[in-house]
């Protein structure tokens, strides 16, 4: 195998990032289903409102601990077959299947919560490494291409997976009647079942289509004396990469601690409110209910629509305008599409507002990782990618702790304005990303 230098990697084809972004495809199956499935399986399992944040401290917490660490075990990983990463993906996607078939056999609260805890931590095993192979393997003039071909994959994964239910019970004539002693819809565990399926089939896929550049001898030395400094040699290269975090990177973690809550009050309310403020349910119970909880996944299926087709011209208006400017424009679309649900009364209009998360959904994507790869030490990408994901995950941590206490004593348990709420943290997002400067090393 070529050695290739690190600092001059050769261009590649459109083909060969439709390959190595494949697997994508099959990750976002995992996020996917529980984004548009877990609050109403929680609700469906006995769950009030205010417990739905701390259920779904899984995927934080794991993302805060998981990430890191698999980034730096896979920045120090090269397997003569599998090469750096991608033995990160196989083991991810084999725990992943497992779990995504487990799932909607939940028969009480606290099965689907822990299932919930495996399944995350094993999605992050497979996608944290994603992010640095896009860095590892493409010059930085075809990272954004790289960053939206993965959005591309996340928005097509998405956008099937936050359908299913509602396509097993309209197109496959599955009833969503609670039988069998079970509390979850069969629409639901067929769509966990499809999901288990694709998960493992596209990260195969990359797996079996793409290559890796092996170490240069002199980064091979280097990772084999870090080696010897054992686990606590690892948590101090961890530490240490916190504390000289690049400047741009410092400017890009505020500007991603304030957009994530958006999203995260989306995922968390967005379903439970569509059911009961726009189809009028009065409780889980009521057929209203799970009608409205099906077509809030049509709708969310539908900005991954948008972000899957809006993901083809990112690179092109990036080009034009910049990345921050183009990152700052989807922000504000985004925020504009959450506020705009309080004022909707026919079903049909959510889909003007979720054109517009979908084009920030998009840039969320691919932007911020596209303005992040030029500035990390090529041989800690791993490190500093598991890092960023910090910013991500701790506002969602102290969302789950104490948002459920917002809900219940300030905001009635109005699932609405809790995503009213999100829209104003992804403006405040919009104005950081003005910050950033893209030439700051």
């Amino acid at each position: 195998m070529t050695t290739v230098s690190m600092t001059h990697k050769p261009r590649l084809s459109f083909w060969q990032i439709w390959n190595m972004s494949f697997g994508f495809l099959g990750i976002q199956f995992g996020w996917a289903l529980q984004m548009a499935n877990m609050s109403a399986i929680y609700e469906y399992l006995g769950a009030k409102p205010d417990k739905i944040p701390f259920l779904f401290l899984a995927a934080p917490l794991t993302g805060l601990i998981v990430q890191p660490i698999i980034g730096y075990f896979s920045d120090h990983t090269w397997h003569k077959t599998l090469g750096r990463r991608r033995p990160y993906f196989l083991v991810g996607a084999i725990l992943s299947t497992i779990c995504l078939f487990l799932m909607p056999q939940s028969s009480a609260l606290w099965m689907a919560a822990g299932t919930l805890w495996i399944l995350d931590t094993s999605i992050n095993v497979s996608m944290e490494p994603f992010r640095a192979f896009i860095t590892d393997k493409l010059p930085d003039d075809q990272r954004t291409q790289g960053f939206s071909m993965q959005s591309v994959f996340i928005g097509l994964g998405s956008v099937v997976a936050s359908i299913l239910p509602w396509m097993m019970a309209n197109w496959f004539h599955i009833s969503n009647k609670l039988v069998d002693g079970s509390s979850i819809p069969a629409t639901v565990r067929y769509s966990f079942y499809i999901g288990a399926f694709a998960f493992i089939t596209a990260v195969l896929y990359t797996i079996i289509t793409s290559t890796e550049y092996p170490p240069t001898d002199i980064t091979e030395r280097q990772k084999k004396r870090e080696e010897k400094k054992g686990f606590g040699g690892g948590a101090g290269e961890i530490f240490h990469a916190i504390r000289t975090m690049p400047n741009r990177m410092r400017k890009l973690a505020i500007m991603q601690f304030f957009t994530w809550p958006g999203l995260f009050l989306m995922w968390f309310y967005y379903s439970p409110a569509v059911a009961r403020n726009v189809f009028g349910a009065l409780s889980e119970k009521d057929d209203l209910y799970t009608k409205g909880i099906e077509f809030a996944g049509l709708t969310l299926g539908y900005y991954n629509v948008v972000t899957f087709v809006f993901a083809f011209f990112l690179p092109l208006i990036a080009a034009k305008i910049g990345r921050k400017y183009t990152h700052m424009l989807c922000l504000l679309c985004g925020a504009a599409g959450l506020i705009s649900v309080a004022f909707i009364h026919t079903p049909n209009m959510l889909f003007v507002s979720m054109t517009g998360v979908g084009i920030a959904w998009a840039s969320i994507l691919s932007m911020p990782y596209a303005m992040l790869g030029g500035c990390l030490p090529e041989d800690k990408v791993g490190i500093y990618m598991g890092i960023f994901n910090f910013f991500i995950v701790l506002p969602e941590i102290i969302a789950s702790l104490f948002f459920g206490w917002i809900m219940a004593h300030l905001l009635n348990n109005n699932r609405l304005l809790a995503v009213e709420i999100g829209g104003c943290m992804m403006i405040l997002a919009a104005l950081l990303a003005l910050r950033v400067n893209e030439d700051e090393e």
